[in-house]
């Protein structure tokens, strides 16, 4: 599972741009007991989410024609030109261009094959994310699309992930390590499109789990805030009890209280 031990290709950060963040700030805050903390005048409105003083994702006011409001996921790079490379020559392409972001890292905005936005985070003097894999934060992120093994592909060559099958009840789940690591090392899954029908219009994308003590009152928060559920709370054997969300301005996310780790 993730944690903030990051490594190269293992995610490091996300955020969500948003049509309203201060009502972004509101059910964020109501639901999982955010705080938001600006980062200064010079920063465009971005700011920082924080859970007890750590922060746990990022978040900024976004316009329409940047697209709809969506959760960004960021994986470490070492190297934010070397990676846009890689991603243009695998056949996706740049978004945002590499950009120091005030001595604090590189960051970069790419597209995989299939058009899905991600992010790249170069580490400088901010590492990552302070919290992860703990009650609030970012413990697990899955791509939706609809090929797996070019999307398997894709990733392969820009940040040398390796995948494994994984059965699971009524077929296999296909995880992702980074590369050279162990199996505990795992911090997301590639799934087909398909299986997630209310989304199979709108195409592929990344998926962000928070990690929660009790979904279901987690699904009823989020509908009292204004959210919606994309998913109702449902139990996986050996995984935990999850569920879909979304936020009242549209970005999507889940919720998981993960099954206790087989020793």
């Amino acid at each position: 599972m993730l944690t903030t031990r990051f490594v190269n290709g293992a995610p490091n950060w996300l955020d969500v741009g948003t049509s309203d963040i201060d009502g972004a700030i509101s059910f964020y805050g109501g639901l999982f007991g955010w705080q938001f903390q600006s980062a200064g005048p010079d920063a465009g409105g971005y700011g920082f989410f924080q859970l007890d003083g750590k922060t746990v994702a990022g978040g900024m006011q976004t316009t329409a024609e940047q697209g709809p409001p969506s959760w960004t996921v960021y994986f470490q790079s070492p190297d934010a030109e070397a990676t846009a490379k890689a991603a243009e020559q695998a056949k996706g392409a740049v978004l945002m261009q590499p950009m120091d972001v005030m001595g604090e890292g590189h960051m970069a905005i790419l597209a995989d094959e299939a058009g899905v936005p991600f992010g790249i985070w170069q580490p400088g003097r901010t590492k990552g994310l302070d919290l992860a894999g703990d009650p609030g934060s970012l413990c697990w992120v899955e791509l939706y699309t609809a090929d797996i093994a070019a999307a398997a592909a894709f990733y392969n060559s820009v940040f040398g992930w390796e995948t494994s099958a994984v059965p699971f009840p009524g077929g296999t789940y296909t995880c992702i390590n980074p590369a050279g690591t162990e199996q505990e090392d795992m911090f997301g899954g590639v799934v087909p499109l398909a299986d997630d029908p209310t989304e199979a219009e709108s195409g592929a994308y990344w998926l962000p789990y928070f990690e929660v003590t009790d979904t279901d009152a987690v699904v009823a928060k989020a509908q009292e805030l204004g959210g919606k559920v994309r998913m109702p709370a449902t139990d996986m054997e050996g995984v935990g009890r999850m569920a879909k969300l979304s936020d009242p301005y549209g970005a999507r996310f889940a919720v998981i209280k993960s099954a206790p780790q087989q020793s």
